[in-house]
């Protein structure tokens, strides 16, 4: 007997393994069950508890932890984790190869380029006045961009874009956009040095980063 759900209208990959208590293709509020269709490519691993909505469309390899939240009409690339107790609201656009670390918010309108590294607790937002009349209309969340690194406990404000290949330090707030290449920290982030000044740096260029 299997403790998980998988509703209707909704396409696994072969290889995909489902764990208990799982649910997919959940209908999003205002939609039927099977409504919108949900795909998810070749060898995934959805662990337990994990809550996937209909709508949403993912890519080979894909990964989550336990307890896991994606809401709808989302697009996620290949070869994408999802840490324990993250949650990723609808609206996104994940890229490929994309880490995402235990407890991340990913807020609606959000964009996460190919290769970027989100580490644990980041939270990203999309409200810049949260509460205020018509704010639902205005959401614009940040923008990552390809193989930038975004350091544990980091918050990002809303419409805020990371650079390419950039490094978010730990606890970092970003409240404006981050050159291509840049380290930045504190709060309001600053920017400190570039990424070619960091000992990995070579590292980084041999492996096409």
């Amino acid at each position: 007997m299997n403790t998980y759900r998988i509703y209707e209208n909704v396409t696994l990959g072969e290889g995909t393994v489902v764990e208990d208590f799982s649910l997919v293709g959940v209908a999003p509020r205002g939609a039927q069950e099977g409504e919108l269709p949900t795909t998810i490519g070749e060898r995934a691993v959805i662990r337990s508890h994990t809550v996937i909505y209909a709508g949403n469309v993912i890519g080979r390899n894909f990964q989550t932890g336990n307890k896991v939240n994606i809401r709808e009409s989302n697009r996620i690339g290949d070869n994408v984790s999802i840490g324990t107790l993250s949650v990723v609201e609808h609206h996104v656009d994940i890229g490929n190869n994309v880490r995402i670390h235990t407890q991340v918010f990913i807020p609606e309108f959000s964009v996460l380029e190919d290769g970027c590294w989100i580490g644990p607790n980041v939270v990203l937002t999309n409200a810049k006045y949260p509460l205020s009349p018509g704010v639902k209309d205005s959401l614009v969340g940040p923008v990552v961009r390809r193989n930038a690194k975004i350091g544990a406990n980091a918050t990002l404000l809303p419409g805020v874009v990371i650079g390419e290949g950039a490094l978010v330090g730990a606890g970092a707030v970003v409240v404006r956009d981050v050159p291509a290449g840049a380290v930045v920290v504190g709060n309001p982030a600053r920017v400190i040095r570039h990424v070619s000044d960091l000992p990995y740096s070579n590292d980084l260029v041999s492996q096409g980063h």
